[in-house]
């Protein structure tokens, strides 16, 4: 309402969005509850945190780092001002096997036969070797 209060009348807009009007003006020269007193200093020391760790600390070690200072406050809380906040923290990326045959590529000659069974040990030995990399 606040933010449209300069196309349509207050009194409209309270009426379809069936709150009262004084109640909307009520609600302007309140002050902001003991939660959101709360919640503003609580972010902004999260903010501190997120920029001392250069972007990298998500909730779950802001948190801690929090707890480590002796501020009592929810895991789920921190995740939600920071989500509120826009903050997140960096994750690795994802390893993922990118070896594609390139087109018109030859195929490796099967020595094997696609037969895998062998008649004694140290006679046969059979390898994958596609998707082999640290993660």
């Amino acid at each position: 309402m606040k933010a449209n209060r300069a196309r349509w009348p207050i009194a409209t807009m309270a009426r379809l969005l069936r709150v009262s009007t004084s109640g909307y003006y009520a609600w302007l020269v309140r002050e902001p509850s003991k939660q959101a007193c709360s919640d503003a200093q609580l972010l902004a020391r999260i903010r501190s945190l997120h920029a001392s760790s250069r972007g990298t600390y998500g909730a779950p070690r802001i948190h801690a780092q929090l707890e480590r200072e002796g501020v009592h406050v929810g895991r789920k809380r921190v995740a939600r001002l920071m989500r509120l906040a826009g903050l997140c923290g960096a994750s690795r990326r994802q390893w993922r096997c990118t070896t594609r045959p390139r087109a018109g590529a030859r195929r490796a000659p099967d020595l094997v036969r696609r037969h895998f069974s062998a008649a004694a040990p140290n006679v046969l030995w059979v390898a994958d070797a596609t998707c082999h990399g640290s993660a």
